[in-house]
């Protein structure tokens, strides 16, 4: 646990998930509040989302990670304002001198010219197309998107370009996309995972404290389904001895839904995110800290997070096994797929611009 004066007050984090901002581990000094008697915490103001802009020289983010289903990905915000505390992305805020803590839920960035960059990137006589997943790091669909409609934008030229995209979110503010997602699956060009982790309604709140409710992300399911596109839903992370025993409950809820396919992941806890959510389970649930920090122990092959390629998101040990046994199950009962089709490829063009040369033919 952190020490008392490294805790911030709850007055001063209304609606956010961390209780601490520690240093990012790439920094020089820490930096540690001290009391000089000049101006007293108790004065200071509620934390406040901030937004800057960055213009990035490349958008498409390439991974060659072995149990990673896609090879390229888009982020157009750094920092989520979701702020659920079990993000595996929290730790990359660390590389912009920013803490994985409370800064990462209230210090956004936004890149307003990311569609310009990626028509640049999709438009080079190298590009090769492969599906490109999107919200796999931070949410696309957080609040901030309904003022910079970042996730638009890409979804038009992604469109304009016939070119395949994955997506995944919490977000209900998908829905406003509807129209250009229902014209892509027409076409075989996407698919969306909704991520729902749980359906307890205290836990819910303050585990991911700026999300929509269970219930209306399943909603969210129902609405993208019956526009014809395919989704699935995301049961992760599933937390052992906190979250694992809904997960019957959450795979009927999504495909009562319309949902076709689905999957989870264990939870994981690299780097700072391992002591976010220790001292986020002492504070919020005290009774069962000690049973959830021992389940994701023994999930892990006695630490906090086993990096290793293919079972960092499955885990090891009997009720990791005995887990993914009931989702197996379940899955064959409730008819859901655990993976959608392919997205196509072969439509995938470069729209002519103002100015080319059209072909004849």
């Amino acid at each position: 646990m952190p020490e008392p004066d490294e805790i911030i007050p709850a007055d001063r984090r209304p609606g956010r998930a961390s209780s601490t901002n520690a240093t990012g581990r790439f920094e020089r000094h820490d930096r540690v509040r001290f009391d000089d008697g000049w101006a007293p915490d108790d004065d200071l103001p509620p934390a406040r989302t901030e937004v800057t802009e960055e213009r990035p020289r490349q958008v498409l983010t390439r991974n060659t990670s072995p149990d990673i289903s896609f090879d390229r990905s888009i982020n157009p915000y750094r920092g989520c304002e979701h702020g659920c505390i079990y993000c595996f992305a929290r730790p990359t805020h660390a590389y912009l001198g920013l803490s994985p803590g409370l800064d990462f839920e209230t210090r956004l960035i936004a890149r307003p010219d990311a569609h310009e960059q990626l028509a640049r990137e999709l438009a080079r006589k190298s590009y090769r197309p492969a599906t490109v997943a999107i919200g796999t790091n931070t949410d696309p669909y957080q609040p901030i998107e309904k003022g910079y409609r970042l996730m638009r934008r890409l979804l038009e030229v992604l469109e304009a370009h016939n070119h395949p995209v994955g997506i995944v979110t919490k977000g209900t503010l998908i829905e406003r996309d509807i129209d250009i997602l229902s014209r892509m699956a027409s076409r075989g060009l996407v698919n969306v995972g909704i991520s729902v982790t749980t359906m307890q309604p205290d836990v819910v709140r303050a585990m991911e404290p700026r999300v929509p409710a269970p219930k209306r992300r399943i909603e969210t399911i129902r609405r993208l389904s019956d526009a014809g596109i395919p989704v699935r839903i995301c049961a992760s992370p599933m937390i052992p001895g906190l979250t694992d025993h809904e997960i019957e409950a959450l795979l009927e809820a999504g495909a009562e839904a319309g949902a076709r396919a689905a999957t989870y992941i264990m939870l994981r806890l690299p780097r700072e995110v391992a002591g976010l959510f220790r001292d986020w389970i002492e504070d919020r649930f005290p009774d069962r800290a000690a049973k959830v920090m021992r389940a994701v122990r023994d999930s892990q092959g006695g630490t906090d997070y086993d990096p290793t390629f293919g079972q960092r998101m499955r885990g090891q040990g009997v009720a990791s096994e005995l887990l993914n046994h009931r989702f197996k199950l379940a899955c064959k009962r409730l008819g859901l797929a655990q993976d959608l089709p392919p997205l196509r490829t072969d439509l995938f063009a470069v729209p002519p611009r103002p100015g080319d040369q059209l072909s004849l033919f």
